[in-house]
């Protein structure tokens, strides 16, 4: 049985772990991400998505204090602890280099809470196997072992389920959950499916430079479709979101609005969003066409995932 526990150090279970309010990114003249908004509190999962390029690892940088915001801000409780997973990872991979000195490479660790990690990932018959042999699911548990290990508050994954096949990604899509549900800490995910998110998600943000859309995943265990070629397991770790924009992004890097107006570019101080319901906490009252350039498609393998498409 696991020994990872809650970190020790007590942060206020009131306020939000991380806030970012109209929090944006400049970089060579650029926005890379623009007025994004949202929180994380303690055992509270959000999911960021999009296309490549939209400013998902952009935005989990700066929640982190990595990047700074060239407009808005973000608030962090003093004293945060942040367990990161990186998309890449820079390893000479003709080098030996065993999952336990993997563990040590960004500070040193106690062989007990190396033991701990291992075991709450479910990877401790590997301690001592070479990085270069392990399979792109258990390479992506030794890293998550690696940033569990210091008991962070807030845990950032950025494509976590990268490189691994279906069942892997269910697998590591339940572990997730459980070590939320063990230690309480929030969880920041970054992925590239811009339709199937894990099941335990609180809130998804669909990001294209900015907030496109935001909401709540749909389970899956309503598809019968679904069922029948994955099985009752994926139904309870995967599941359905459904973009609402209200907005088209062009070739040329403009935004056609639902009004009819292009603009350089989409902020929601231009008032061109209607019916924003985020506030309230539901489904901002969007849509968008098949080539606005997000990525998104109107149907994912039979699922009709209710997108509108606007002329």
């Amino acid at each position: 049985m696991s020994l990872i526990r809650p970190s020790d150090h007590k942060l206020s279970d009131q306020k939000p772990l991380v806030v970012l309010k109209n929090a944006g990114v400049r970089r060579n003249g650029r926005w890379l991400v623009r007025g994004v908004e949202f929180s994380i509190g303690r055992g509270e999962i959000v999911t960021l998505i999009g296309p490549n390029g939209s400013g998902k690892s952009t935005t989990a940088k700066a929640a982190i204090g990595v990047l700074k915001p060239d407009e808005g801000w973000v608030e962090r409780q003093p004293g945060l602890k942040v367990g990161y997973v990186p998309q890449k990872l820079a390893i000479d991979w003709t080098l030996p280099l065993t999952v336990e000195r993997l563990m040590t490479l960004t500070g040193p660790l106690k062989a007990g809470e190396i033991a701990d990690a291992l075991s709450a990932t479910g990877i401790s018959h590997l301690a001592r196997a070479e990085v270069q042999h392990l399979s792109g699911g258990e390479f992506q548990r030794a890293l998550l072992a690696r940033a569990v290990a210091r008991k962070p508050d807030l845990l950032v994954l950025d494509e976590p389920v990268q490189g691994v096949d279906f069942t892997g990604e269910i697998a590591l899509y339940d572990l997730i959950k459980s070590i939320r549900n063990r230690t309480g800490c929030g969880i920041l995910l970054i992925s590239h499916d811009l339709h199937m998110v894990m099941a335990a998600t609180d809130t998804v943000i669909c990001l294209n430079s900015h907030v496109c859309c935001r909401g709540t995943p749909q389970a899956v265990s309503q598809s019968p479709e679904y069922l029948k070629l994955f099985g009752s397991r994926a139904a309870k770790t995967l599941a359905v979101y459904s973009h609402d924009h209200d907005h088209t992004h062009l070739p040329d890097g403009r935004v056609l609005h639902a009004d009819g107006s292009i603009t350089d570019h989409c902020h929601p101080d231009d008032g061109h969003h209607h019916g924003d319901r985020a506030d309230e906490g539901g489904d901002l009252d969007h849509s968008h066409g098949p080539d606005c350039g997000c990525g998104h498609h109107s149907r994912l393998q039979g699922f009709d995932t209710k997108e509108r498409d606007r002329a």
